[in-house]
């Protein structure tokens, strides 16, 4: 698909417009020296529609794009569950777990686990999701941004990931988590608009010009089984979509660890003004994840009806975008680089934060290095080993994603069993900490090869019980006397949330359940 020259305008314009404002952004008033603060957390003072637009901005990239788009032709609607169950997911993070981290004054989330257990846990969960975000994280938006432009432009992957990887360095390494944060308003704009320009087109396609409820209406029609959102087990898709398990099984454990104890999307509302403004931004990624689907997954299936013989599934958003007229075609294009972008600023922003304030202090005793500068160089060599490891760890398309999944699927229920087990049962300890995260990758190991019939995210459910049990059961069989005073003491903890608060949970709840009873 060749861009036209108005396309690559609006696409360089877009380009332009963000460094600048990043730059603009990221500038200090005179007489004040940048901090760690200030380039770690934006010196808290990150309002609610930053932390919410960044939210979104670091979580939707090109495989949420492309892959649920691919998802939504050959699926249908039920994927959309991914993205509707984390709207819930955030409310319940916003409540319960915050206040906690807020209350805690941390940067990091290993820095919480060493509150909470000891250093060894710290070390271990830090080099952990260092290794994930350097080498599978990152290396996986680099590749599959690149891919998706190698699909649109023919621009070649190498070159692809290079321009991506040094563009989202500029225009984040001198400002931090503040250049990130407020120019995701900007990308969450341009991928609301990109999204509902292509929607708009692909259903009036469908309706040959008859606008789009006529085209909605045409496609609930011609493909009906598109519209279930809770599928049979004789679905072909039933292994990635095991019935009922995504409402009360392991898909809840997925989204807690991703939403909750992840410091890349965490690290947003650790840099509010305050909780109650943390709040309000993830009252506002709610809805926005409410959302996404008619952006991502409602391409995917108006393409299944205009052309149900794709090569792939995942052809299905790179083919809506070849029906879009020249300049619009530009915006979509554009809306595509942002959501990549924002998620490479953002991902390396955390690799540099826990970096700098985990690792480093304990590889380097005593350094007079500034925490800044550490953090700007860890951020360029992560991209650099990105750049250099991504192809080499991945092949293609469903191999980088099955590759995503099956390792981070691999310790996501001991991640949650140590921070659920740590905020609210007080008897936890470090030994149980450190049995919950090995036991992860044993018990999932094991699960996948005994039970290979067994859907993903049953396992996930299964894994995480059995850490849970593990953890509690070696905190009991050797407890700790130094770990009761470093409990997490809830009554300290204000979890009282405001009238608006509330009245956005109902309102979120009372629209999934709308959602899930029209489609059931």
């Amino acid at each position: 698909m060749m861009m036209s020259e108005l396309d690559l305008w609006i696409v360089g314009v877009y380009a332009l417009a963000l460094f600048g404002l990043a730059q603009w952004v990221s500038r200090e008033q005179v007489g004040h020296h940048k901090n760690s603060n200030d380039y770690f957390l934006a010196g808290n003072s990150l309002p609610w529609w930053a932390i919410g637009a960044s939210l979104i901005a670091a979580n939707i990239s090109a495989e949420q794009i492309i892959g649920m788009s691919g998802s939504g032709y050959a699926v249908g609607l039920a994927i959309a569950s991914y993205e509707w169950m984390a709207a819930i997911t955030l409310i319940l993070v916003g409540k319960y777990l915050l206040p906690v981290f807020l209350h805690a004054k941390i940067y990091t989330m290993p820095q919480f686990l060493e509150q909470r257990f000891d250093h060894r846990v710290r070390m271990v969960m830090g080099t952990f999701w260092l290794g994930v975000y350097v080498f599978v994280n990152l290396t996986a938006i680099l590749w599959l941004g690149a891919l998706a432009i190698n699909t649109m432009t023919g621009l070649d992957i190498v070159h692809g990931m290079l321009l991506l990887g040094l563009f989202a360095i500029a225009y984040s390494l001198y400002g931090g988590l503040k250049a990130v944060a407020f120019t995701d308003i900007i990308q969450v704009v341009l991928l609301v608009a990109g999204g509902l320009l292509i929607v708009y087109m692909t259903l009036n396609i469908v309706s040959d010009n008859g606008g789009v409820l006529e085209g909605f209406r045409l496609i609930s029609e011609r493909a009906p089984e598109k519209f279930d959102m809770i599928l049979a087990k004789d679905n072909p898709h039933y292994m990635s979509l095991p019935g009922l398990s995504v409402l009360v099984g392991g898909m809840w454990v997925m989204n807690l660890s991703y939403w909750g104890f992840n410091q890349y999307i965490i690290q947003r509302a650790l840099a509010a003004k305050n909780v109650q403004e943390a709040q309000k931004g993830i009252v506002f990624a709610a809805f926005l994840k409410l959302l996404m689907p008619v952006i991502v997954v409602l391409p995917g299936i108006a393409m299944f009806v205009i052309n149900s013989e794709l090569s792939s599934p995942d052809q299905a958003y790179p083919s809506a975008m070849a029906l879009l007229p020249d300049g619009i075609k530009g915006v979509v294009f554009a809306a595509l680089i942002a959501a990549i972008v924002s998620s490479l600023a953002s991902m390396v922003n955390s690799i540099s934060t826990i970096f700098t304030m985990d690792i480093y202090p304990s590889l380097v005793k005593n350094s007079r290095a500034e925490p800044i500068v550490v953090g700007r160089v860890a951020a360029f060599v992560a991209m650099a080993l990105a750049l250099i490891t991504a192809k080499p760890l991945l092949g293609n398309f469903d191999q980088a994603f099955q590759y995503i999944q099956e390792f981070t699927g691999f310790f996501t229920p001991g991640i949650v069993v140590i921070f659920l087990l740590g905020i609210f049962y007080k008897k936890t300890s470090a030994d149980g900490a450190l049995a919950a995260a090995i036991g992860s990758a044993v018990f999932s190991l094991a699960g996948k090869l005994l039970f290979p019939a067994l859907p993903f995210i049953d396992r996930v459910g299964i894994v995480f019980l059995l850490c849970a049990g593990l953890a509690l059961w070696v905190s009991h069989y050797k407890p700790q006397a130094a770990d009761s005073g470093r409990a997490v003491e809830l009554g300290d903890i204000d979890m009282r949330t405001s009238a608006s608060f509330n009245a956005a949970t109902l309102a979120v709840v009372l629209i999934l359940c709308a959602l899930y009873i029209t489609w059931w």
